[in-house]
């Protein structure tokens, strides 16, 4: 999510006032209106100009509502319009550990870097990378889960950086370089060794230099795909075991820059 110019937040904070006070007046009486407009009338005795009366009443009547209503001031709303938009970018917003693996994953993809994530807990993972400016896929079987990934991203205002695929790994064909990928063992389900091999391999080809693999080693407290598996199938990556809490393990592996 992008730093908006303060010109355009400026006038954000204006609709943002306009449509706050214009609510309030729909939502009083006539009388009432006019009682504030004689409280303003006469705030600005030996103000009003002939030719600006009513241009200078209607501003002071806006800025009345607007101190009634507690509206804040725009630095005020501003600093809480940034704060609030960084809030997503924090992988606790989507239910994520603060210490969580996946942050390797952002700092191998510049923005908008491709980034492919399959298997379980597939909606925390997709949303907290697509708030950090990469492009997911997001890919699963279940096309109920798919949709709620989708959902969820539309909610979020993060549409336009998920894409949602209903079909399995071993049959998706990506069309374009990788920044990083992120499975966990769901997404090799029913799988053999040698069928985990080619579509793995799959993925590497696609993955850039200096791009990096996540993949769980530990589900319901069983090994699902051993180290030396997962070792000897990344032969010539860097790669290392980040301790989960409990048994569970994330296997990183990075791309070597040629």
């Amino acid at each position: 999510m992008t730093v908006r110019d303060p010109k355009s937040l400026r006038h954000e904070y204006s609709l943002y006032l306009e449509r706050e006070v214009e609510a309030y007046k729909e939502s009083v009486s006539r009388e009432h209106l006019c009682g504030i407009a004689d409280f303003a009338q006469k705030a600005l005795e030996g103000e009003l100009q002939l030719g600006m009366r009513d241009v200078l009443l209607a501003a002071e009547v806006d800025r009345i509502i607007a101190k009634r209503l507690k509206i804040p001031s725009f630095e005020t709303w501003r600093r809480r319009r940034m704060k609030n938009a960084s809030e997503p970018k924090r992988p606790e917003y989507w239910g994520l550990r603060s210490d969580t693996p996946l942050a390797q994953a952002i700092n191998s993809a510049s923005l908008h870097s491709r980034v492919v994530v399959s298997g379980a807990r597939v909606q925390g993972s997709a949303l907290y990378l697509a708030a950090n400016g990469c492009q997911v896929t997001a890919i699963e079987p279940e096309r109920d889960v798919v949709e709620r990934v989708l959902h969820a991203a539309e909610e979020a205002g993060l549409e336009s950086r998920v894409r949602g695929l209903a079909t399995e790994l071993r049959e998706w064909r990506p069309d374009g370089p990788l920044a990083a990928v992120i499975c966990t063992p769901a997404a090799f389900a029913g799988l053999s060794a040698s069928e985990r091999e080619k579509v793995i391999a799959v993925l590497q080809t696609a993955t850039a230099d200096g791009g990096v693999h996540l993949v769980e080693t530990i589900v319901a407290g069983q090994e699902a795909i051993s180290e030396e598996e997962l070792r000897a199938q990344y032969s010539g990556w860097d790669v290392s075991f980040v301790q989960e809490p409990g048994a569970a393990k994330t296997f990183v592996a990075r791309k070597a820059v040629m």
